[in-house]
């Protein structure tokens, strides 16, 4: 793939639950290496465009590509065909994704929840495995917390660690689901200074979905204003939080501010 050319490209993607129409014919595309922040309220898509992306949830219409592959797609003999479990499953190992709620395994130690993944899924053995863990784990200040189990950390602690387990599998491109909204206002800042350095030591793309605006406009750099299922402003950090063009990105800026958020 050209280093011009999109690392994730949607086109025309819909996604409705029941009668609600979640994602409505959207496209969009996001360059390597592109820290982009998508922000809306809630309900608006945001966090279902990063579980279609990591095939938790299906597409009804429209196409994807990752690092110009198809995504829900295979191509047979000149034809696009359903993508097979083996497809999905190759594809998925060029995305990593962190959740809200952490989703430690509760019975595993911290080494062994990072370690799992790339033995199970890539082979490693589990030497090399364990020497990445701990790189990774010293990346986010818990090499020290190897051996604990998840019940032995702190909410902010259990994210970091998270963290370090969706980067073992040396993905291309990262996901963050509202990382720091489930943490106590005082583990909120140690979660983003490790997003900070993952931000400024690597060349990942990132997407990150939240409502902490000001981590936004410092993290991103491109801002994705979303509502109702489309993207209704884009731009730089400043523009968005600055200077809003649409009366609907102003209208839910406001709210935010006034609910004391800083951007």
């Amino acid at each position: 793939m050209s280093a011009s050319a999109p690392i994730i490209k949607i086109d025309g993607i819909s996604k409705s639950f029941g009668s609600f129409k979640v994602l409505d014919g959207l496209s969009m595309q996001v360059m390597p290496g592109e820290k982009l922040a998508l922000i809306g309220p809630s309900g608006s898509g945001k966090t279902t465009i990063l579980r279609i992306l990591m095939t938790l949830e299906r597409i009804d219409g429209g196409h994807i590509q990752i690092d110009g592959e198809q995504l829900y797609h295979m191509e047979r003999n000149g034809q696009l065909l359903p993508a097979d479990e083996r497809h999905l499953t190759r594809m998925r190992q060029k995305i990593g994704m962190v959740f809200q709620l952490f989703n430690l395994f509760p019975h595993k130690c911290v080494m062994d929840n990072v370690t799992l993944a790339p033995m199970l899924t890539k082979g490693t053995p589990r030497a090399a495995a364990e020497k990445r863990a701990m790189e990774l784990l010293e990346m986010v200040g818990m090499a020290d917390k190897a051996k604990n189990m998840p019940a032995q950390l702190s909410g902010g602690q259990k994210q970091r660690v998270a963290i370090a387990r969706a980067l073992a599998l040396s993905p291309k491109i990262m996901l963050f689901d509202e990382v720091t909204s489930a943490l106590d206002p005082e583990l909120v800042e140690e979660v983003m200074n490790v997003m900070r350095k993952l931000a400024a030591e690597t060349d990942m793309t990132m997407l990150l979905v939240t409502h902490e605006m000001g981590f936004a406009h410092d993290f991103a750099d491109r801002v994705l204003f979303f509502d109702r299922g489309r993207i209704v402003e884009e731009g730089k950090p400043d523009e968005i939080f600055r200077n809003p063009k649409q009366e609907r990105t102003q209208g839910f800026l406001k709210k935010i501010i006034a609910a004391g958020h800083r951007v």
